[in-house]
């Protein structure tokens, strides 16, 4: 009988495999009923993000976000205003264009769900009647209503790639914290008994298709794709 592969381990859903909800018991969204100012309480790392996290608190309570650029503890910032300085909230009809913007709402009121990571931003493209066309950090081009809100700014820890990781077990805990698999090790390089592309033989590497119905330890290559081959 043949060990449990990796792709069985993962759906048990073993603590190697699970994310570790205390790494992200914050949520970074901004509540709907915010208005007037809010105050900077406390500026911290978070394993499980990429940015520096701020805990902004207003008059009704307190929310999290990213902290953009240049933010410090104690610092005042306009919950739904009209002003543009960095940290500010403010509806993207309100935004000139080529200002850079992150937290974007996907629908007004949702929170902000789009541009989170560290040194990430977008940038206010161009305005057609009730539409605001953003250029997203991808340099894609995405489309959003006048009411959905966003803060002014730039994003911090953009140097975190720059510093090289240098050593194995560093990339480890990297890795670890955000429960991530790895290192990766490709199928067919691996042993038959540890994967269904294993073993020396027929390493003919083309594109495999999994049954819909394969038990967990089959269930590898390409999940019922929409279609296979060569576009024409």
């Amino acid at each position: 009988m043949g060990k449990r592969i990796i792709t069985q381990a993962r759906g048990k859903g073993s603590s190697t495999y699970r994310v570790s909800r205390r790494a992200f018991r914050y949520k970074l969204q901004y509540s709907k009923d915010i208005s007037g100012e809010g105050k900077v309480v406390k500026l911290f790392d978070s394993g499980a993000h990429t940015a520096p996290l701020a805990k902004i608190a207003h008059s009704k309570g307190s929310f999290f976000i990213p902290a953009f650029k240049n933010m410090v503890e104690g610092q005042k910032i306009k919950l739904d205003g009209t002003e543009i300085k960095d940290g500010n909230i403010v509806r993207l009809k309100d935004i000139p264009v080529k200002t850079k913007i992150y937290n974007i709402e996907s629908r007004p009121y949702d929170g902000g769900k789009f541009v989170k990571s560290g040194g990430s931003s977008a940038i206010i493209n161009k305005i057609v009647g009730e539409n605001i066309f953003v250029l997203m950090n991808s340099k894609k081009e995405r489309k959003f209503k006048g009411n959905c809100r966003a803060i002014i700014g730039v994003i911090a820890g953009s140097g975190r790639t720059d510093k090289p990781v240098v050593k194995a077990g560093k990339k480890y805990h990297i890795k670890k914290t955000k429960s991530k698999l790895w290192p990766r090790t490709s199928a067919v390089k691996m042993n038959a008994i540890d994967h269904p592309f294993g073993s020396g033989r027929g390493k003919r590497i083309k594109s495999k298709i999994a049954k819909r119905n394969a038990p967990a330890g089959r269930r590898v290559g390409l999940l019922r794709p929409r279609r296979t081959g060569k576009k024409k």
